[in-house]
């Protein structure tokens, strides 16, 4: 019986130990391992670590990561557009405002304007050549008849008589 006790004990410090041995070597490669996030530094020994060091993170002069200058850039972006938008916006206005003049005021405009004389009519006279009006007039009848897919030879007619009218519309009006 007192090799069985023996052999108990010898069994559970051998045990003890693997577990012990176990729990050093995770612990081990745990610091070799370090963060996910933060490049791992050698061991005490001077191992290098188990995985390479994680890529630098892109900066510019000013030590800002590139990532938040994109977001920097987009935002800068969103808030000129939205504010291209907003000024146009404002700049359309109906040229009137919703806010209550005061009386004195609209009196005074309706006042002036009933006082000043109207301005002088002023009659243009068109000087279109005669040729250019028929050409106008043909041009109109020759669309509408292809409109109506009313194709046949007055159809055809139409569209010589009025490129002959516009060439001597052309002629007409150039000086």
């Amino acid at each position: 019986m007192a090799t069985d006790r023996d052999q108990q004990q010898r069994e559970q410090l051998r045990q003890q130990q693997e577990l012990e041995e176990i729990r050093r070597s995770f612990a081990e490669m745990g610091a070799r391992m370090g963060s996910m996030f933060e490049p791992a530094e050698p061991d005490e020994q001077g191992r290098p670590p188990l995985l390479p060091p994680a890529p630098p993170v892109a900066r510019s002069p000013l030590g800002i990561p590139a990532r938040f200058r994109w977001w920097l850039a987009a935002a800068l972006v969103l808030v000129f557009v939205a504010g291209t938008a907003f000024g146009s916006i404002l700049s359309r206005g109906d040229g009137g405002s919703d806010s209550p003049s005061s009386s004195g005021a609209a009196t005074a405009t309706t006042r002036a304007q009933a006082t000043a004389p109207p301005p002088p009519a002023t009659v243009t006279k068109t000087s279109v050549p005669e040729t250019c009006v028929d050409t106008a007039e043909l041009a109109d009848e020759v669309i509408s008849r292809l409109t109506r897919n009313i194709r046949d030879n007055r159809l055809a007619e139409m569209l010589r008589d009025y490129t002959i009218a516009s060439q001597a519309c052309r002629r007409e009006a150039s000086p």
